[in-house]
């Protein structure tokens, strides 16, 4: 079901976008609007996996070069530096609740990509399904701070293990745009 929600948005964008594009209304007060795509257009952020940057990527070193990174290059690049890191932040860092040594899991960690399966439930974790999607209501930072300061049962460090905040502010919508609304 939401994989077809999914498929309706991609859609939806896809159309929203060519249709507007392909207007050749030239309504601009009487002037032809010309569009400069030239130069160098660069991506800001890697968010598949929020606060991974802020907690994995030291001070002094530059947010901004991983977030430009290509997601093929970051476990290389960037996988030391994050197992340093998450040591560095729980010295007694053994295994996680998926059975990840530090080495794997900050691999894992390291290329900022939403991994996706289509075959299972979305879900960032619900403790059956791993990293198959992300839907809206996921609690992704809990299931971070449990991946990191949980241990292997998930039971470690239970002060460290969530935000506390559990729901969204307000509703989300149960149909397109799915998002809650503006305060």
């Amino acid at each position: 079901m939401k994989s077809n929600k999914l498929k309706i948005i991609a859609i939806t964008l896809f159309c929203t976008v060519v249709l507007v594009n392909c207007d050749d209304n030239n309504d601009n007060n009487g002037q032809h609007v010309n569009l400069d795509f030239s130069g160098t257009f660069l991506q800001q952020d890697q968010m598949a996996r929020p606060a991974i940057n802020t907690v994995f990527i030291a001070a002094g070193q530059t947010k901004d070069e991983y977030n430009l990174a290509i997601p093929s290059t970051m476990g290389v690049k960037y996988q030391p530096i994050f197992q340093s890191r998450l040591l560095a932040l729980y010295p007694g860092y053994t295994t996680n609740a998926l059975t990840q040594t530090a080495s794997q899991f900050t691999g894992l960690l390291a290329t900022d990509v939403l991994n996706v399966d289509k075959t299972k439930t979305t879900t960032f974790y619900d403790g059956t399904n791993i990293l198959t999607g992300r839907a809206l209501a996921d609690d992704v930072i809990d299931t971070e701070l449990l991946l990191i300061f949980g241990g292997p049962a998930g039971t470690s460090n239970p002060g460290l293990t969530s935000d506390h905040v559990s729901i969204n502010d307000k509703p989300f919508l149960n149909s397109f745009p799915y998002l809650a609304t503006a305060w």
